[in-house]
């Protein structure tokens, strides 16, 4: 039974996102049996062959999802391919028994915690940037981080692209003259935020380690492993990304109400009419 549309497999095996999906189809680029699909397409896992630009896409036969976290060492891209050919995280969980993909990103030169699944509700879950699920750095800065800097990073700073990120939970873990070991913990997702935010202050990052995301820590992994992530921790990140994106909607819904307040406050205003007393031209 075809019950599944064709951009949402693609999207789910980590092919791509769901509109890049959309835009292959549209390009037809995209072949379901041999033959070129339309948008909202739909496909059968367990009979249908699927193929983007001649290349089989193995869709999983089973619908069981999997929850993996890595540490991701350093000089890995966070990608399921890389035309230049560089290793990618993938390189490191070929063995797994159904295809995964990465639930956002570590820049090549960052490690630590990643998280990977074949569950893309759950990656969009966590993914999307309000929802807030703290992450956890152990960052390496140069030179000596200065009391203001370290206030300012705490505050928010404007980003390179005039962007202002939200405050920043900081402890110093290390304070030597030439350098700084900060664990900074962030509640978005910025692109190389952590750098960028560093930057900003007049701080360049010599290293930079994810070691949790909400409940889950790195533990005693080491770089290059993976492990399942356990029912607990999996629940456990679904529940802070629904909680944050609760209160994301209660923002939302309140500076909403705000504005249309203001708005029939300054309507009102502009219909009340002229007092009798300031009004010309009347009797005596």
């Amino acid at each position: 039974m075809r019950d599944t549309r064709i951009q949402k497999v693609l999207a789910e095996q980590g092919v791509c996102s769901r509109r890049a999906a959309e835009q292959l189809i549209r390009e037809g680029r995209v072949k379901l049996n041999g033959r070129p699909v339309a948008l909202g397409d739909k496909m059968d896992a367990r009979a249908d062959l699927l193929s983007v630009d001649g290349q089989r896409v193995n869709v999983p036969k089973k619908s069981e999802k999997v929850y993996y976290m890595m540490y991701k060492p350093r000089g890995y891209i966070t990608t399921t391919s890389d035309e230049r050919g560089r290793r990618t995280v993938m390189d490191l969980i070929a063995d797994a028994p159904v295809r995964v993909y990465p639930v956002g990103r570590l820049d090549k030169d960052s490690e630590g915690l990643l998280l990977l699944t074949n569950d893309g509700d759950f990656a969009n879950l966590l993914m999307h940037p309000s929802h807030g699920v703290s992450k956890l750095y152990r960052v390496t800065v140069r030179p000596h981080a200065t009391e203001e800097q370290i206030l300012a990073l705490t505050n928010g700073v404007v980003l390179d692209d005039g962007s202002k990120t939200l405050p920043a939970v900081i402890r110093v873990a290390a304070d030597e003259p030439e350098r700084t070991v900060l664990e900074m913990t962030i509640r978005e997702g910025k692109n190389r935020q952590i750098r960028r935010m560093c930057e900003a202050v007049g701080l360049e990052v010599i290293r930079l380690r994810r070691s949790a995301l909400g409940a889950v820590k790195l533990g005693m992994l080491q770089p290059g492993q993976y492990r399942e992530l356990t029912n607990q921790e999996v629940t456990a990140l679904r529940t802070a990304a629904a909680r944050g994106k609760a209160t994301a909607t209660i923002a939302r819904n309140t500076a909403a109400n705000e504005q249309r307040r203001a708005d029939a406050a300054r309507s009102g205003k502009a219909r009340r009419p002229m007092p009798e007393s300031r009004r010309g031209g009347g009797r005596r």
